[in-house]
């Protein structure tokens, strides 16, 4: 961790990695592609994070499982940007809520696929807690 002049606290690219829970290499694409850029570098050219950067990181993190497209981060991370000023236009608004409706619709999908996954793994765990079986499906021991 650094301090700029102002007294802001900044984080190393591992850092961050650590506390997001993301690669370095995903960080570093991250930065390529402008969805999120570090707030400076060092004077080593190392990248330099702040907490606002960490959120927006953060924020991505958590729209991955949903599988949203990168276009569609980088939409919402201006939206927020957008709908905390203190007269946020309507157009940001709708778009939040469209951005809404998708995460709901593919968060209950991922419900059902978390739904199937324990079947399987209950069936699993009784195939495994019936012992092994003879040629005639009767059980051995």
């Amino acid at each position: 961790m650094d301090e700029t002049g102002e007294g802001r606290r900044l984080w190393h690219i591992g850092a961050v990695a650590d506390r997001t829970e993301l690669s370095l290499r995903t960080l570093r694409h991250y930065d390529e592609i402008g969805l999120v850029r570090p707030f400076q570098r060092s004077e080593g050219g190392f990248r330099l994070y702040s907490e606002q950067d960490i959120e927006r990181i953060l924020l991505i993190r958590r729209m991955k499982p949903l599988d949203f497209t990168l276009e569609q981060m980088r939409e919402l991370l201006d939206i927020t940007h957008d709908v905390s000023q203190p007269d946020p236009p309507t157009e940001a608004q709708e778009k939040l809520r469209e951005l809404e409706a998708i995460a709901i619709e593919r968060r209950t999908a991922l419900e059902r696929k978390v739904a199937m996954a324990d079947e399987f793994l209950a069936r699993l765990r009784s195939l495994t807690s019936a012992g092994p079986r003879d040629e005639d499906g009767g059980r051995t021991g």
